[in-house]
């Protein structure tokens, strides 16, 4: 891709998170939305239609078929990612997938090979590891303005009812891979040290999914993380970076706004507002563009390597509370 490009995305999937995706492509001036892929073309033109998409495709080959397109955003249900991300690879399509990016690590591990081997771009969209305010924390703790750092806490929870994709194991349900994703991405994104050891609970749904967790982890570098996630009740979704000296509070550890800095006894210094966005998925499609300009076949902000140590956290978790998917 040349810098002066603008880069067309096929959209797979007509879901809200696919409306998201469409919704911040089209603020953008060096993206755009220029195709959507259906099950149905009924689907594909009505979603094109609202989102003013020139392309609608009644299959996910046909979109993935399409030469015109410079990147793939599979906004499928993590259950159905495996399938359609493979095909797209192995068209030599470069691609953005959704967290959690695939139903299990193995999965994860067979997507990556594919992509080295055919040296496509693969990204994960986690949006939160490519916003400005992972940028603003990190040097926040770096310059020392909180001491040394020692506990890390967060939440994350949303009352979500009965929907499907929660309460069913083949659309690959529970708290942990929707919602508790982002509490580890959380604690990685600041502090990749080893795990010396973990502990963990959940609460599980008739159906046998995990629908509230608590996980505690004691990293290498002498941090405490204690983070929880819940699809069954409105959380605070706060994160606390405390250290000797003082605090980070990040108002909302799936899409930061501000972070209130405090010292000693807890006394206010600031509040930190990261820039206007358009929906915050902006930063990942931007990063992918770039990418693309250098020939990286994975982006800085979200490398394989730690898309797949995610992945086999939550394989490790889930195996310990007994959550099972039909494709483990």
């Amino acid at each position: 891709m040349k810098q002066d490009q603008i880069m067309r995305v096929g959209i797979i999937g007509t879901g809200w998170i696919a409306e998201k995706a469409a919704i911040t492509l089209g603020g953008l001036q060096q993206c755009e939305a220029y195709a959507v892929g259906s099950r149905t073309s009924e689907k594909a033109e009505a979603f094109a239609s609202k989102w003013d998409i020139p392309k609608a495709y009644g299959s996910y080959a046909e979109l993935i078929a399409d030469p015109d397109i410079d990147l793939i955003y599979v906004g499928t249900p993590h259950s159905h990612h495996y399938d359609v991300t493979r095909e797209a690879l192995l068209a030599g399509k470069p691609c953005l997938v959704e967290k959690a990016f695939m139903a299990n690590h193995r999965q994860a591990a067979e997507i990556v090979k594919v992509a080295h081997e055919q040296k496509v771009f693969l990204a994960e969209a986690i949006w939160t590891r490519y916003q400005p305010a992972v940028t603003i924390v990190r040097d926040l703790i770096s310059s020392g303005r909180i001491g040394i750092p020692r506990l890390v806490t967060a939440t994350l929870g949303y009352s979500m009812g009965d929907k499907p994709r929660i309460m069913r194991a083949d659309l690959c349900g529970g708290a942990l891979l929707d919602l508790g994703v982002y509490a580890l991405n959380f604690i990685r994104m600041f502090f990749p040290s080893d795990i010396l050891s973990i502990e963990s609970q959940c609460v599980k749904s008739k159906t046998g999914m995990d629908l509230t967790n608590a996980i505690s982890l004691v990293l290498a570098d002498g941090i405490l993380a204690n983070v929880q996630s819940s699809a069954s009740c409105v959380g605070d979704n706060i994160g606390v970076i405390a250290g000797t000296d003082g605090n980070l509070i990040i108002d909302n550890i799936n899409n930061p706004q501000k972070i209130t800095v405090n010292t000693h006894d807890r006394e206010f210094v600031e509040d930190i507002h990261v820039p206007k966005q358009i929906t915050g998925y902006e930063y990942q499609f931007v990063a992918c563009r770039e990418a693309l300009i250098e020939g990286l076949l994975e982006p800085r902000e979200m490398p394989h390597e730690e898309t797949l140590y995610i992945m086999q956290l939550m394989d490790d978790l889930r195996m310990k509370w007994g959550v099972h998917y039909p494709m483990d």
